[in-house]
């Protein structure tokens, strides 16, 4: 799995004029499914996602994870995260795993954030989504599990 992470002021999603998840300070998480992914895969990620230390303590250092600084995830899937652009001039999604696979696993990966103590918001699997952000620093990280 891949997740890039913006450490954000605040950002949320719509689906169709509506919004669907938002947050303030935290973690916008963009999620990539690919073949072969499983529950221990996004367990590892989630691990990753609540423990990665992006959020500056006193001092001005990135020291903090984003339950120490108070803050929440907003997960949304994209599956373009598993594209292969290496060659040519088309990016290629023979990596990223079949729909049905992908949003099981993304599910289970929101159930397990959820059951934390950071607060989680999300976006909709699958759906034709707008994201607005306002990164933080700018911060920006490609995890991958």
């Amino acid at each position: 799995m891949k997740a890039l992470i913006q450490r954000v002021s605040r950002a949320s999603v719509e689906v169709e004029g509506r919004t669907v998840g938002q947050i303030g300070q935290g973690l916008l998480v963009l999620v990539g499914v690919e073949k072969g992914d499983d529950q221990d895969r996004a367990d590892i990620l989630l691990h990753k996602l609540q423990n990665y230390r992006v959020f500056s303590d006193t001092q001005g250092k990135m020291n903090l994870n984003v339950q120490q600084a108070g803050g929440a995830l907003l997960l949304v899937s994209q599956f373009t995260l598993a594209a292969s652009t290496r060659k040519g001039l088309r990016p290629s999604f023979s990596s990223a795993a079949v729909p049905e696979e992908g949003e099981r696993l993304f599910n289970y990966l929101v159930a397990q954030a959820q059951s934390g103590d950071t607060p989680v918001a999300t976006g909709e699997f699958g759906a034709n989504m707008q994201v607005a952000l306002i990164n933080d620093g700018p911060v920006t990280f490609m995890l991958e599990s």
